[in-house]
């Protein structure tokens, strides 16, 4: 088994030794034991608190590079115009403390969060337009997070 111990900055793609592919909810622990993409028992023996963002690189003990790539998993997209609408959306979504992934793409602006009817009505009376569906689910980190790593944004 790799055990992974230390999150480290960006490496060349020819370093890395495989994927670590997780939804969220594994995202957001520190001790975990799963299995790379190809297979690989691994532990992780990390830090607690921040969360592993799509993209980041941890390394093993033995020196073996791994990337940590975002599962896809039921979410919501609510797509709605941007400046204040898209402004009012996030207020109002983040006020109710759940995570939220921001962005945009060629269709429109777009927040992101896991299934919730109550969020969901909130989002459709706000004029969001809604679509159900599997994709990653990487939120912001937060004004106050601790994450020495920066989030790449989805355009």
């Amino acid at each position: 088994m790799l055990e992974l111990t230390q999150r480290i900055g960006p490496v060349e793609t020819s370093e890395i030794h495989d994927h670590l592919t997780l939804p969220f909810e594994l995202r957001m622990r520190g001790r975990l034991r799963a299995k790379t993409d190809t297979g690989y028992d691994v532990g992780l023996f990390l830090d607690r608190g921040p969360v592993l963002r799509e993209g980041e690189f941890l390394q093993a003990q033995s020196g073996e590079i791994i990337r940590i790539r975002a599962a896809d998993e039921p979410v919501v997209t609510a797509r709605i115009e941007s400046g204040l609408p898209l402004a009012r959306l996030c207020y109002h979504l983040g006020n109710r403390h759940v995570a939220l992934q921001i962005g945009s793409d060629e269709q429109a602006s777009w927040v992101r969060f896991p299934p919730d009817h109550v969020l969901e009505e909130l989002a459709e009376r706000l004029g969001a337009t809604l679509e159900h569906h599997r994709a990653p689910f990487d939120p912001e980190p937060g004004a106050y997070s601790e994450s020495k790593h920066d989030h790449p944004h989805a355009h």
